[in-house]
């Protein structure tokens, strides 16, 4: 037996690693181009040292890039596919949403005229 890793199995660790609140957060921001630590922790509003965590996590993973400048370290997403993941997300989930409050309003018009 090799010690390949199957497609869809690197694809679920994939989005387990994208499974937390703050590392969306950093991608969703980082869509618009690089930004300082400070930054980030700003927009974010968490303690630096969870900041400082999951943006490792994000690092090790390989889909941000740091860059020291100074004293500065400078985050950026490492590819343009990793913004366009984000939008795709931001569009399930906007139909997933239209489809919840279509059946939201089905069944209040359903209580206001019972059968």
């Amino acid at each position: 037996m090799t010690g390949r890793v199957p497609l869809y199995q690197a694809k679920a660790e994939f989005f387990r690693m994208l499974g937390h609140p703050v590392r969306i957060r950093v991608l969703e921001l980082l869509q618009d181009g690089p930004m300082p630590v400070r930054d980030l922790l700003a927009a974010i509003e968490v303690e630096p040292s969870n900041l400082s965590q999951q943006l490792a996590v994000l690092r090790r993973s390989g889909i941000v890039t740091a860059v020291r400048d100074g004293s500065t370290v400078v985050y950026a997403l490492a590819g343009g596919d990793v913004a366009a993941l984000m939008r795709a997300a931001r569009r399930i989930l906007t139909e997933m949403a239209a489809g919840q409050a279509g059946l939201l309003a089905e069944l209040r018009e359903t209580e206001a005229h019972p059968l």
